[in-house]
């Protein structure tokens, strides 16, 4: 899942090999679920049989990209078109942005193309295809064999992106403090969250209805048909992993590959209400993870050489953003926002505490550089809005939120007594669910399906974002599935960290579908150093 905004504004990821995307023919979609609503899952079924039938015929029209998506030669873009209601295949279509790079090894090595979706939901995985031209070295085997395919799913960034309010409105600072002091703040929240979703109606109401993830794995599907590419092959982190088991359950037949990295929930009593509740537990736990590593680290840090020493600096220095914000524009949500990069990756471990380090020796400059929006980057700005409208969108509509305040209220502040990190500023984030303008869905019910192949399933064991019971549900709903496990790790998206354990079985397992007899248990990767 997506890092988060800590609440509202004031109002509201060489050579190139030809590929031939010609003319194939597409697996017929697999039938309705038994479950949820079976003629209108038949109708989009069949709407995607016809989507894909189309975009294989059609293929993609690759070129050099647009200057302007900052994505290096030889990689190369084009669209791929999806009808917005696959209820409707023959009625409104819209494009999404796709981009690939050639496999780097010879044609006899090319098992075809890995797709990738970073997660969010509102994550374009544009960048995907730049790991090759950077020579990541994690990477290198498989890129090898496929060519990388990144996209922006519906709604994000260049395929038909919504929006909910102005960018500049979104970002700016200070916003008011997620932690309510009094029932007059929750009302001004409410009021927020209310707005938010109300503008996400009136800028994009017709997107909205058709932004859900069984959607997105249905435009997966016809991405797959016009790379000519018969099965898929793919890569999902975070969201990215839910949207995977989605697709895997909605065309079971159709994966080759899917390798699902920091697993989402997939149980319907967890998508979305309860699996954000978890996720407040969760960030409590790596946030202090983090704090006993700066206190071990205290003789460059100065921090406390104890984590509730830490804590009480950063209580500290929480009470004085809130009594006034630093350099105006730093306030405890913004604070937040910044902090919250070392629960998520303990990459961000060492600058986020030289950053909170030097505010201590008295550079407040540094942390408000760090943590404050520039206002100036506008492009910046305007794809951190379509982010989180995505985000809230998606998830607001692929399932049934509590509608009563008095619930938010309830499991929000008895969370908060012992999870305080990002409990409220999660809980104001989802809002806007309470009152969505639109008829929210019932999620899938992820199994498996006939034709499934065996998935692998990556998992750190103190992941935030994801927490690891995520990847224990979705291995046992997708049976011969394998799970590797990163002990004593916390970083939220593994496969792209440097551990031999895991690197070399994501490698066997793209290049030949080998797969351990057992599960896995890894060492955690390298701890960071100051």
């Amino acid at each position: 899942m997506r890092r988060r905004a800590a609440g509202f504004g004031s109002a509201g990821a060489l050579v190139t090999a030809t590929l031939i995307a010609g003319v194939v023919s597409a697996p017929a979609a697999s039938a309705a679920p038994a479950d949820g609503h079976a003629r209108g899952w038949d109708r989009e079924a069949r709407g995607a049989t016809i989507a894909a039938a189309r975009a294989a015929r059609a293929g993609v029209d690759w070129e050099d990209c647009d200057a302007g998506w900052n994505l290096p030669k030889p990689i190369q873009c084009g669209y791929v078109t999806v009808p917005l209601d696959y209820a409707k295949p023959f009625g409104k279509q819209i494009k999404l942005a796709v981009d690939r790079i050639g496999n780097t090894g010879g044609k006899s090595e090319r098992q075809g193309a890995l797709i990738y979706n970073p997660g969010g939901p509102g994550g374009s995985g544009l960048r995907f295809p730049a790991r090759v031209t950077s020579k990541s070295a994690v990477w290198a085997n498989a890129a090898k064999a496929y060519d990388f395919v990144g996209f922006d799913p519906r709604g994000v960034g260049h395929s038909a992106p919504i929006s909910c309010v102005d960018p500049q409105e979104f970002v700016k600072a200070p916003k008011a403090d997620p932690v309510p002091g009094s029932e007059a703040d929750k009302l001004a929240q409410r009021k927020l969250a209310r707005e938010y979703a109300e503008g996400c109606f009136e800028r994009s109401g017709d997107m909205l209805p058709h932004m859900t993830t069984p959607n997105t794995a249905r435009d997966l599907d016809v991405i797959r048909a016009a790379l000519g590419e018969k099965k898929l092959n793919y890569l999902g982190v975070s969201y990215g992993t839910y949207l995977g088991a989605v697709y895997g359950t909605l065309f079971p037949d159709h994966v080759r590959r899917m390798v699902v990295d920091s697993v989402v929930n997939p149980s319907r009593d967890k998508i979305w209400y309860q699996a954000n509740l978890d996720q407040d537990v969760a960030f409590e736990g790596r946030w202090k993870d983090w704090q006993d590593w700066v206190a071990a680290n205290d003789a460059t840090y100065h921090l406390g050489d104890t984590r509730a020493e830490v804590q009480d600096q950063w209580l500290k220095l929480r009470a004085t953003a809130a009594k006034e914000p630093l350099g105006g524009v730093v306030g405890p949500a913004e604070l937040i926002s910044f902090f919250q990069s070392a629960p998520y990756y303990d990459s961000a471990w060492a600058p986020i505490a030289e950053t909170f380090s030097k505010y201590v020796a008295g550079d407040t400059q540094a942390l408000v550089d760090a943590a404050a929006p520039d206002l100036s980057d506008t492009a910046g700005n305007a794809s951190a809005e379509n982010g989180n409208a995505v985000y809230t969108a998606v998830e607001c509509t692929d399932a049934k939120w509590p509608t009563d305040w008095n619930t938010w209220d309830r499991d929000n502040t008895r969370l908060h007594r012992d999870h305080p990190f990002m409990t409220w500023a999660n809980a104001w984030m989802n809002l806007p669910c309470a009152t969505w303008p639109v008829k929210q869905q019932t999620p899938l019910n992820v199994k498996t399906g006939k034709g499934l192949p065996p998935v692998l399933i990556v998992q750190s064991e103190r992941d935030a974002a994801t927490p690891y019971a995520g990847a224990v549900e979705l291995h046992q709903r997708f049976k011969g599935s394998r799970l590797i496990t990163e002990r004593d790790a916390g970083s939220h998206g593994v496969t792209g960290l440097v551990n031999p354990c895991i690197n070399d079985r994501v490698d066997a397992y793209l290049l030949t579908g080998k797969l351990d007899a057992r599960d896995v248990t890894c060492a955690p990767h390298a701890t960071p150093k100051p």
